[in-house]
Formats: C-alpha cells, structure tokens, sequence
C-alpha cells in the first residue's frame, strides 16, 4: 500500500466514525514505520503529522510480539463480523463482461 493511500484510508474512517481513537496499533507495515525498532519504533513522518493533527497517539505492535497482535486481530475480527452480519440479507453481483 502506498501512503496517500494509507493515510487516506485513515481519514474516510475517521470520517465515517465520526471521531478518532486515542490510541491507534497498527501493524509494522513499512507505510506506517519506517524503522520497527524494539523501544521506540520510527514512524513514517505524515503518518506522524496526522496523528498529530487528529491528537491522536500510534503505538505500532511490538516485533515479534504475537500477543500485541492478537488483540488487534481480536477487534478487526470482531468488527468484520458485524459488519458481514448487517449485510447478509442484501444481494451482490458480479458482473462479468
């Protein structure tokens, strides 16, 4: 992924939720650091900006830390479901051409 586009995708659910976390874990994907160090990790310098400007706090995963993983696993998981639950009555298509 690109970083407009990370942080892009950033701001439509900010948007969306109409608000934004204090802390927010990302993975150490090289979008949003650029040096996944054990004690204090270097963030990508618009990743930081708009943290900033949302008043916002990134604390990456810990590298090789499964159980940092897990719980944000834990929240995607249970986010997915619900939405996945909201939309089981309505029909998609694809359309080949």
């Amino acid at each position: 992924m690109k970083s407009p586009s990370w942080l892009t995708a950033h701001i439509h659910a900010f948007e969306y939720f109409e608000g934004v976390p204090e802390t927010m874990v990302p993975d150490n994907l090289k979008t949003g650091v650029t040096k996944p160090l054990r004690g204090e990790p270097i963030l990508q310098e618009s990743y930081r900006e708009l943290a900033d400007y949302y008043h916002s706090v990134i604390v990456p995963s810990r590298v090789r830390e499964p159980k940092d993983k897990a719980s944000v696993e834990g929240t995607v998981g249970y986010i997915s479901r619900q939405i996945i639950a909201a939309l089981r009555h309505y029909p998609f298509f694809i359309w080949k051409i």
